[in-house]
C-alpha cells in the first residue's frame, strides 16, 4: 500500500510540475486563451517559473498588457518577488509601464518592498527618465519619496547624478519638488543634489532645486 501512495504521490508531483511549465510557456507566448483556461480550471495563478519569476512578472517583463490584466482579474499578487527580488510592481515601474504601474496600485501594490538596491519602484522610473511613471508614483498617497536606497541615494539623486540633465530630467525634479520630496537629503559623501547638479553644470536642474 505504502509502495502505491508513493507512485500515486511521484505522479501528481509530476503533474504539477507539468502544469506549473505549461503555464509559464503559455505566459512567455502570450497565450492567453490557454491559461485563461487554465486558470478557469483551478491553475494557480501565482505559479514561478525556475527562478522565482511569477506569471504576472514574467509579463510585465513581456510587455504582455492583456496577459497582465488576464492575471490580475484571477487575482495575481503583484508583490511576489523573483531570486533577484524583481516584482510585477517593481519591473513595471522601472520599466515605465505607467499604465500596468496604475494597475498594480489599484491591486494592492506595497511600498515597503524594494528590488535588489533596496530601491523603491520610482528610483529605477527616476534614473531611467520615466516622465509619466514618475508622476504616477510621486503622486500617490503615501509613496516614500525620499526612500534612500543602497547606494545611498533618493530619487531625486538618481534622477541627477544618473540622469544626463536633459528636458526629461528637469521635467523629473520638478515633479519630485511639487510632489514634496526632500530636496537636502545629502548622499553618503555629504552633497545635495543641487550640489551633484551644479558639478555636472545642470544649470537647468540648479535653476529648478533654488527656486
Amino acid at each position: 500500500m505504502g509502495n502505491a501512495d508513493e507512485k500515486i504521490t511521484v505522479q501528481n508531483s509530476k503533474e504539477n510540475i507539468m502544469q506549473q511549465e505549461n503555464l509559464v510557456t503559455a505566459v512567455l507566448k502570450n497565450d492567453t486563451v490557454t491559461v485563461k483556461n487554465a486558470l478557469e480550471k483551478g491553475a494557480d495563478v501565482n505559479t514561478a517559473d525556475q527562478k522565482g519569476r511569477s506569471l504576472l512578472l514574467i509579463a510585465v517583463i513581456g510587455k504582455h498588457t492583456e496577459m497582465v490584466k488576464l492575471l490580475i482579474r484571477y487575482k495575481a499578487d503583484v508583490n511576489l518577488q523573483d531570486a533577484q527580488k524583481d516584482s510585477a510592481f517593481l519591473y513595471a515601474g522601472a520599466s515605465g509601464q505607467t499604465e500596468l504601474v496604475k494597475l498594480f496600485l489599484k491591486s494592492g501594490a506595497r511600498f515597503d518592498i524594494f528590488n535588489r538596491y533596496n530601491g523603491t519602484a520610482l528610483i529605477p522610473a527616476c534614473e531611467r527618465g520615466h516622465v509619466e511613471t514618475v508622476k504616477v508614483l510621486a503622486n500617490t498617497k503615501g509613496f516614500p519619496l525620499d526612500h534612500v536606497n543602497r547606494l545611498g541615494w533618493t530619487a531625486l539623486m538618481e534622477a541627477v547624478v544618473l540622469g544626463d540633465g536633459s528636458e526629461k530630467y528637469q521635467q523629473i525634479i520638478k515633479i519630485l519638488k511639487q510632489g514634496g520630496a526632500d530636496l537636502n537629503i545629502p548622499d553618503r559623501e555629504g552633497l545635495t543634489a543641487l550640489q551633484h547638479a551644479e558639478a555636472s553644470g545642470f544649470r537647468e536642474m540648479v535653476n529648478i532645486l533654488e527656486s
